[in-house]
């Protein structure tokens, strides 16, 4: 029989990408959110609106669904009213509905302590206010776990991706290689862990698959790709095929505007994450999910790449990494 799956919070980066890989996999996908454009309207997915802190909202329309994808995320700056509240109510639908709850999580919770390689049992330390958050969170999936609420975490770095979506990526090192310019956040020698976004989405699909196999509560890594930034920047000269003019974050200048712009507070926060090197590793999903293969490195810097490049920059064979 087919498999029922809501994503909520569909229209942000990892919903969209989430959305996408359940319906390749054959499941009904039904997407939530506040509100839908007249150009959201495909007939393969079925659309429901609702405010996601309401949980007779994402009850009523979870209902007969095996699994709840809880890919909200609200602003940086209203997590600390807004994140408790969409947990609570995301539990509470599955309570009712007893979906299996599915969440993407990042690498907030070790904090700026966190050693070279993170796995699976790397003690959680949040050293931010943001990695705090969602470590309590992450608590409290634990806790309903317990009283009988399944939920399974996929946990990756930052995102590699073709949609404009304001992600490190796209908006501050990728956003000007049309012009021949990288800007890159940190270091170049420090380890970042990155994820192909449709890679880690597929991999939430197998998990879903084979959840009646997982405990209560699961956690994965999702290893994608660890990177110092020259490695990172080398390889979109192989897929640009043109030298890359590097620059600096304008970190100093970016601490002045936090006074004034919220967001960019909330950005400063994290900037260890550029300092202190991170690799995930990925060996227990790996061998959970045999028949999971990632998409090489330069396939896809070259899918996210592809809008910004003219025709005669791109290259041909991205089969290697």
């Amino acid at each position: 029989m087919s498999q029922t799956v809501i994503i909520l919070g569909a229209r942000g980066r990892f919903g969209r990408a989430a959305s996408q890989a359940f319906l390749e996999a054959g499941w009904n996908v039904r997407l939530f959110a506040r509100n839908w454009a007249q150009t959201d309207d495909r007939s393969d997915f079925e659309y429901h609106v609702g405010d996601a802190v309401r949980a007779e909202d994402i009850t009523k329309a979870a209902l007969g669904c095996d699994v709840i994808v809880n890919a909200l995320n609200p602003p940086y700056q209203k997590w600390a009213r807004v994140l408790p509240q969409l947990t609570k109510a995301v539990i509470n639908a599955a309570k009712a509905t007893r979906a299996t709850i599915m969440l993407p999580g990042n690498v907030y919770n070790y904090g700026a302590a966190m050693p070279p390689t993170l796995t699976e049992d790397t003690p959680h330390r949040p050293t931010t206010r943001k990695g705090q958050l969602r470590e309590a969170m992450e608590e409290d999936y634990a806790i309903a776990a317990d009283l009988g609420v399944q939920t399974v975490i996929l946990r990756a770095g930052d995102f590699i991706e073709q949609s404009k979506t304001g992600n490190w990526f796209d908006t501050y090192i990728a956003n000007k290689v049309d012009q021949g310019r990288v800007t890159y956040p940190g270091p170049l020698d420090r380890v970042h862990a990155w994820a192909y976004l449709p890679d880690m989405a597929q991999a939430m699909v197998g998990l879903a698959q084979r959840r009646a196999e997982l405990g209560p509560f699961s956690t994965f890594g999702y290893e994608g790709y660890n990177l110092t930034g020259a490695q990172l920047i080398s390889a979109m000269e192989d897929v640009s095929g043109r030298d890359l003019r590097v620059s600096k974050m304008q970190w100093p200048i970016m601490g002045l505007l936090a006074a004034f712009m919220p967001t960019i507070r909330e950005v400063m926060e994290m900037r260890y994450l550029w300092d202190v090197p991170h690799a995930l590793n990925g060996e227990q999903l790996s061998d959970f999910l045999a028949d999971h293969h990632p998409t090489p490195l330069k396939s896809a810097l070259a899918d996210a790449l592809g809008q910004q490049l003219q025709p005669e920059t791109r290259t041909a064979d991205y089969k290697t990494a």
